[in-house]
């Protein structure tokens, strides 16, 4: 028997979220599949959207939420993985598709898997999370595009969540003259903790604005979307970057083609769930190299499994801060 967070609908396709004991029997069937005792996983924006039905991720029921986990092989169909070995899955469609991390088990797909760094434990490898791989891969995409530290200033939205947090922390590192965009004038502290040379708020960006404006940023890394995208790229310099992550805001693009034919600005999506595996097996080497340690404590706290249930509308107004780590076993 194992732990889990159970999603289902009724009648009136209500989601209902609560914690169950259940059979490993009731795990999914997978050829080739890969049995992990997961020691943690996290709640993210997905997460918050699933558990509490709040937009349609969820594509099957009954489910297991939880977009990434950590944890050791309990079992094995796969030549690739052996008992013992510490894995991280980020994505893949867990928590939406198939079951997913908040669970004490799980059930893969082995080319799903990639292998902890020896320097991460799993605890660490949660506190990074899809959040921080996610914010690597934004960092590494503008990297690509030739930015560097003494090329200007980049600008990091919905700075206080998990992935502007990290980004802030990466880039800072790397040398980067970084600003913090956030409807959490409270945060300013934190937030300059993380290397954050100037805090800005949000609503300076959160309303519709013209297609082209003064040229500030040399690079953007944005997890809001909508109108805050738009008004991001309208004021990034000729040449810029724009890493494009998430949709806090909304999925609309409310914005024109100016950008990027008059000033040559690239608008870089960026694809945490469906990554090649070499790309997030460089990210997660990034990340043990790159990343100091002692943020992860400034970014993180761990909760309890069932806790969850109550964080996850918190999460999706806004009232977290940083990265939400979950142990499964308590």
């Amino acid at each position: 028997m194992f732990r889990a967070i159970h999603l289902e609908q009724d009648d009136n396709r209500k989601t209902i979220a609560e914690i169950r004991s259940l059979p490993d029997t009731a795990l999914p069937s997978v050829d080739g599949g890969v049995t992990i005792d997961i020691a943690y996983s996290t709640i993210n924006y997905k997460d918050g959207l699933a558990i509490t039905g709040s937009a349609p991720v969820v594509r099957q029921w009954p489910m297991v939420p939880g977009i990434d986990f950590a944890g050791t092989v309990a079992a094995s169909q796969d030549a690739r993985w052996r008992t013992g070995d510490h894995v991280i899955l980020n994505g893949w469609g867990v928590g939406e598709t198939h079951w997913g991390g908040l669970a004490q088990r799980a059930r893969v797909k082995g080319d799903w898997l990639i292998r902890l760094p020896a320097s991460l434990s799993a605890a660490d490898a949660m506190s990074i999370g899809t959040a921080g791989y996610t914010a690597m891969l934004c960092v590494m995409a503008l990297e690509r595009h030739d930015v560097r530290p003494e090329g200007g200033e980049i600008l990091v939205t919905g700075a206080s969540g998990g992935v502007g947090s990290f980004a802030i922390a990466l880039l800072a590192k790397a040398g980067f003259t970084v600003v913090a965009s956030t409807g959490k004038t409270a945060e300013a502290d934190y937030l300059h903790s993380l290397g954050a040379a100037e805090v800005i708020d949000r609503s300076s960006l959160s309303q519709a604005g013209k297609p082209l404006q003064k040229e500030r940023w040399q690079g953007v890394i944005d997890s809001v979307g909508s109108h805050t995208l738009a008004n991001a790229c309208a004021s990034t310099r000729y040449g810029g970057t724009v890493a494009a992550c998430g949709l806090a805001q909304g999925m609309d693009f409310p914005s024109s083609v100016a950008p990027f034919i008059l000033r040559g600005v690239t608008l870089a999506g960026i694809d945490s769930v469906m990554a090649p595996k070499a790309l997030r097996e460089r990210a997660w080497e990034r990340l043990a190299m790159d990343l100091d340690a002692t943020v992860l404590k400034q970014i993180t706290q761990e909760v309890d499994l069932a806790s969850t249930l109550a964080l996850a509308p918190k999460l999706l107004a806004g009232e977290t801060r940083g990265r939400i780590v979950v142990d499964v076993n308590r």
